[in-house]
């Protein structure tokens, strides 16, 4: 099964603090409510990606990965029985509860099968209203806290930043964060659904008419009091200027992160290993063998590791993101 640049259909999840700005990143047209999240690329049980276009058309990631997975991981095919990252869109109208999410080494707050959860915001919107908690304040204590939790004081415990477009924040696992304020963010993480909410601004959900649970006890767990401190936007380190300017933005043990901007022909993708790419602005075509593969603002587009290097002719001003995994 030869496999070629593969685009998604994008999955729309309801969250009570969600929007409509969404239907302004996306082509795919929002279903009706309050949409948090598209979730772009999921090899999860229940949010499997289906391949939107040509001849392996409503193909799960999973099935593609299952039949061919040197195809699609190349070298990296050994270590991984799943897709490992999770990639989604968010629209945080109201503020997220301030979450916490385990990491691989709290095997005991981790369900069967499922790993910690480092991810990593890119800003692709912002208004006057909008913040990020990231990080506690120096000196926080698990005391201090609950102290908080009881008299609802949580945010003075966290280091807030005002976002604005462009910025990029890194939440290694095990770090207190939230974000809200009509901000829209693209996030990459590990392939994992695991978070523990510690506080929720006193939110009811419309729908319910409750309030949503909390996991007070299992998010201090999982909170890193000795490396949490502050996640500002992340320098950009400069790679490359032409033919596209192309700055890193994440280097993990997780995940890597460019992104990549111009008018010029340019190439995207790497022999031997899968590469993702996001359309935040503009438009283009990726060129593999005979054939284009259009790509239009919101695009996903996974290259497996066939199909190697390959060309990205812009349409005008284009500004990508490009994704890596480890070797």
């Amino acid at each position: 099964m030869l496999l070629y640049p593969l685009r998604f259909e994008p999955i729309y999840e309801y969250r009570l603090w969600g929007g409509r700005q969404l239907a302004d990143v996306l082509s795919a047209p929002l279903p009706s409510g309050l949409i948090g999240e598209a979730w772009v690329l999921s090899d999860r049980d229940d949010h499997p990606s289906l391949v939107a276009d040509g001849r392996l058309k409503g193909r799960t990631i999973r099935q593609l990965l299952e039949q061919s997975p040197e195809e699609l991981l190349g070298k990296l095919a050994q270590r991984f029985r799943r897709f490992p990252l999770l990639l989604k869109f968010l629209d945080a109208h109201e503020m997220l509860s301030v979450q916490v999410h385990p990491s691989d080494a709290h095997a005991d707050l981790l369900p069967a099968g499922e790993t910690g959860k480092t991810e990593a915001w890119v800003v692709l919107e912002a208004g006057t209203e909008s913040r990020i908690y990231a990080g506690l304040k120096p000196g926080t204590t698990a005391d201090d806290l609950r102290r908080a939790l009881k008299n609802r004081t949580v945010a003075d415990r966290l280091v807030c930043l005002t976002p604005k477009p462009g910025d990029g924040v890194f939440l290694p696992a095990g770090t207190v964060h939230a974000l809200g304020g009509d901000v829209v963010v693209f996030e990459v993480q590990q392939n994992s659904d695991v978070t523990f909410s510690l506080y929720d601004w006193g939110h009811v959900d419309a729908r319910t008419g409750q309030t949503r649970a909390l996991q007070v006890d299992e998010a201090l767990a999982s909170i890193d009091f000795v490396e949490d401190g502050a996640a500002g936007p992340v320098t950009p380190v400069v790679e490359a200027t032409t033919p596209v300017e192309r700055e890193r933005l994440f280097h993990s043990d997780h995940f890597l992160l460019w992104r990549l901007r111009g008018q010029s022909p340019f190439t995207v993708g790497a022999a031997g290993v899968p590469r993702v790419l996001v359309c935040i602005e503009g438009a283009g075509q990726v060129e593999h063998g005979d054939a284009t593969y259009a790509v239009e603002k919101g695009d996903v587009l996974l290259l497996p590791a066939v199909v190697g290097a390959c060309s990205f002719r812009p349409r005008g001003a284009v500004n990508l993101l490009e994704i890596a995994l480890p070797n």
